[in-house]
């Protein structure tokens, strides 16, 4: 197993424990693909939902381009996907933050 696989593993039991859903595991590995080498930087692998220029990022370069989300209904299901993951929570990783968001939007098939 390479060290992608160790960190898919590792956000398949970040969905279990603190989502609470049991993991399409296609589906998450081809999300963990999407996000590229941000995976292994330690900053980069993750997203601070504190941090709204962070969300703006993340609303625009993954929501509206990535997912074909309308930019209007952008902000609730990035909201919907914190509650999810937990306010609470200091660190949600990137994939995971990303496969939520994919789920939440019902846009699956972008990485079919």
């Amino acid at each position: 197993m390479g060290k992608r696989d160790d960190l898919i593993e590792k956000y398949a039991e970040d969905l279990r424990k603190k989502c609470g859903m049991d993991p399409d595991m296609d589906l998450l590995k081809k999300v963990t693909i999407a996000c590229g080498p941000s995976i292994y930087n330690r900053d980069s692998s993750t997203v601070s939902s504190g941090d709204k220029a962070e969300l703006e990022r993340v609303k625009a370069n993954f929501v509206v381009k990535k997912l074909g989300v309308a930019e209007a209904s952008a902000d609730k299901g990035i909201d919907a996907a914190i509650e999810t993951y937990g306010k609470s929570n200091r660190t949600k990783y990137r994939a995971v933050f990303y496969y939520l968001l994919t789920k939440q939007f019902k846009k699956e098939a972008v990485f079919s």
